[in-house]
């Protein structure tokens, strides 16, 4: 079968990738030694950080941009298909229990839908249409924003969702693996970590997936940390809702406050087991109604709210 005028198109695109480029010095590598091997990729995954480092201000200029929007009461929203995708979804799953966001404050879209966690969709990534499809589902407003995620920077289901997050007024990020892609380009603020050739040629679920990864917990984690998510690096905001986060939060309290544990049990049961609420009462030496009325007060940031209590 010869191939499309289409095809060899797509294909003359993908040659000319970093991402994609074949390492000839790799060619033999299913014939060495399995501890070689784990040499090898794990020398690769030493220079991802780096790669991330040199794109620091980008990424910083970005995370400010999301929490002024998301202290609007916007939404963060990640667009990606296939790897990309996953990402996005795994790092929106992950806010709820460690931040004690809603569900619907960070939101993962991925090409396909669910069913594409696990499963290939055919053809999910190149629909434009499909991402709009989402967004518009989501009655995006210009108080969200919408990252979008793609190793090439090629991929039409996150330029797509760019392309229609920024003409509806949406805050746009696109975070790829390639110099002068188009879903930098087609976002407010680009963001392109430059990984170079993997380990398996076109495999971007090893060093750009993990560089996707890596900007991603900054993205979330950073801007958590901007609305008062955290005190200090203490996760103030944690939801106990298994054994094991309910002896976090008390551990929390206690590194928070240095109080005692029966202080401790007596300060959580007053602020029904939050956090932010049990630190204040001990620290600002208020009942939990005071404490919760100066932590609405301050949007949540607790070192507000503590200055408040001492005027």
């Amino acid at each position: 079968m010869t191939s499309t005028p289409h095809y060899r198109e797509l294909r003359s695109e993908l040659e000319s990738l970093t991402t994609e480029a074949f390492r000839p010095e790799l060619a033999e590598i299913d014939r060495l030694p399995t501890l070689e091997i784990a040499r090898l990729m794990n020398a690769e995954d030493a220079t991802v950080p780096a790669a991330v480092a040199r794109r620091l201000p980008e990424i910083a200029a970005a995370i400010d941009a999301v929490a002024q929007r998301m202290a609007r009461g916007g939404r963060l929203i990640y667009a990606g298909a296939g790897t990309a995708g996953r990402l996005g979804v795994l790092d929106a799953s992950e806010c709820p229990p460690t931040f004690n966001t809603d569900p619907s404050q960070v939101i993962g879209l991925i090409a396909g839908g669910a069913e594409a966690m696990v499963t290939s969709v055919e053809g999910a990534e190149d629909s434009r249409g499909l991402a709009v499809e989402a967004l518009d589902a989501l009655g995006l407003t210009r108080d969200d924003t919408v990252v979008g995620v793609s190793a090439s920077g090629r991929t039409p289901y996150a330029i797509g969702a760019v392309e229609h997050a920024r003409r509806l007024g949406a805050l746009t990020v696109g975070l790829a693996c390639n110099s002068g892609s188009a879903l930098a380009a087609a976002a407010e603020h680009g963001i392109e970590i430059v990984t170079g050739p993997e380990l398996l040629t076109g495999s971007t679920r090893l060093k750009a997936g993990t560089a996707q990864k890596l900007v991603l917990n900054m993205i979330s984690t950073i801007t958590m940390i901007r609305l008062g998510k955290t005190y200090g690096n203490l996760m103030v905001d944690v939801r106990a809702s298994n054994d094991k986060l309910r002896a976090r939060s008390r551990r929390i309290v206690a590194l928070a406050t240095g109080a005692g544990d029966d202080e401790i049990e007596r300060a959580l049961a007053a602020a029904d087991g939050e956090v932010k609420t049990a630190i204040l009462v001990l620290l600002a030496d208020v009942d939990a109604g005071t404490a919760t009325h100066l932590l609405t007060r301050s949007s949540g940031h607790l070192r507000t709210a503590l200055t408040h209590a001492g005027t």
